[in-house]
């Protein structure tokens, strides 16, 4: 499996279970409560593929930003979430420093695969 599948997979799987995480009311509900369980190990396991050709500074960052900016736009519009102008701020610093760290890692000509 491509590296960037398993770590869009895992972002996937990460932003469910953060959902699941809120639907399960403090582990109340149990079927969001089994959502929460799935769906972090998911997102575990398919990090750990997306590892074997994806360094961990550029997978983390990625998976952690993207997931966190996807997470907090739910919250915005499924919840409600207050948004601001700094809450856009936020997240537009959020993608640029994922990009900014996939540039340095393609400008200094490391790839997935010559690490």
């Amino acid at each position: 499996m491509n590296g960037y599948v398993a770590l869009a997979l895992a972002i996937t799987s990460e932003v469910f279970g953060t959902t699941m995480l809120k639907l399960s009311e403090g582990f109340t509900n149990v079927f969001p409560s089994i959502g929460v369980v799935l769906g972090f190990g998911c997102a575990f396991y398919c990090l750990s593929l997306c590892l074997r050709t994806v360094s961990l500074s550029l997978a983390y960052a990625i998976w952690s930003g993207v997931g966190t900016a996807i997470t907090a736009l739910l919250g915005i519009l499924i919840w409600n979430d207050p948004f601001s102008m700094m809450t856009c701020l936020g997240l537009i610093l959020i993608i640029g420093g994922v990009v900014l760290l996939n540039s340095k890692e393609l400008e200094s000509g490391k790839t997935p695969s010559n690490g």
